[in-house]
């Protein structure tokens, strides 16, 4: 198995963080609010560039898939989270809650699910629709999960401001590109590896940025590495609880072989890019974004571990 440069790089910027957070502090000379913001826009409107009207509609048939994929994101990773909510008594244990909560409202990854579901032999079509179709939900989805239980005292939670910020950074520069389809998909084909680099540059800057916060304000002083390992095994529970529902509502449903690997391997993800975008318009600059994003990161590498695993697994069972 080797290990995702992505996650390393991951790592490096949480180090580089650590030892310089004056870059992403208020006063620092960069301008990094403006270009991550920038960048956020410009990744959506590629996004939109690359997004093919034409295979959501012929995606829309197999429906039940849709639905399974869909329900598991946005309705039974939370669920599952609220479970645990009346176990929560500290002040401490509640900021985790609500970064798990926030890990759990997210949409599925796109990227990692589609090469997930083809090294496993699944249905790529279905989980480009699943992956595509899933971020545009979560625009409106994540911040209602996020509007019930982020506390009151802490933020001014205005749905109103939120879904503008979003309509301006992420719909509208997706309609754009859709627009301009005609003109820039050879665009997008040509450098696909370059935007991809581009997207995740975007996003080490804005884990930079967070982090450097959290890292000024000593918001992570508390957390040692039990705390760390605790979290990290409430993960793979989370991870694995989805992972068995959703094979077990696959079957039940009589889904193909092809069919019950999408609905796990899409059911089960959640996307890094569009949780650092959202804590950047969820929650403001004096929440502990860093501690928001950390379960999420740690679910980020975890996954994509996880799930090559079992990809890697049923592409020589299918092979054999």
């Amino acid at each position: 198995m080797k290990i995702d440069r992505f996650v390393l790089a991951i790592i490096a910027t949480i180090i580089l963080a650590y030892f310089f957070p004056q870059w992403g502090s208020a006063s620092s000379p960069v301008p990094l609010d403006l270009i991550g913001t920038t960048g956020v826009s410009l990744i959506f409107f590629f996004y939109g560039l690359k997004l093919s009207p034409d295979k959501i509609k012929s995606g829309l048939n197999n429906w039940k898939l849709h639905v399974v994929v869909q329900t598991s994101t946005f309705l039974l990773f939370p669920l599952i989270v609220l479970a645990a909510k009346p176990f929560i008594s500290t002040e401490e244990g509640e900021s985790f809650w609500l970064s798990f909560l926030f890990l759990a409202a997210l949409p599925s990854t796109v990227s990692s699910s589609v090469v997930m579901v083809s090294i496993a032999k699944g249905n790529v079509p279905a989980a480009i629709f699943n992956a595509s179709i899933s971020g545009l939900i979560g625009i409106v989805i994540t911040p209602l999960w996020m509007e019930l239980f982020i506390p009151k005292n802490t933020t001014d939670f205005d749905l109103t401001t939120i879904y503008s910020s979003l309509i301006i950074t992420i719909i509208l520069p997706v309609a754009l590109g859709i627009l301009l389809q005609r003109f820039g998909r050879n665009f997008t084909s040509k450098y696909k590896n370059q935007l991809t680099t581009f997207d995740k540059l975007v996003i080490l800057l804005i884990i930079y940025k967070s982090f450097a916060h959290s890292f000024e304000d000593h918001i992570f002083s508390a957390i040692n590495f039990v705390d760390l390992l605790i979290i990290a095994a409430f993960l793979i529970l989370l991870f694995y609880s989805v992972y068995l529902i959703v094979g077990f509502v696959a079957k039940a449903l009589n889904f193909s072989r092809e069919d019950q690997i999408t609905a796990q391997f899409c059911g089960t993800k959640k996307s890094l890019v569009h949780g650092t975008v959202f804590s950047e318009i969820l929650f403001p600059a004096t929440f502990p974004v860093g501690l928001i994003l950390l379960p999420l990161m740690l679910f980020h590498a975890m996954q994509i571990f996880i799930i090559s695993i079992v990809a890697a697994r049923l592409e020589r069972g299918v092979d054999e």
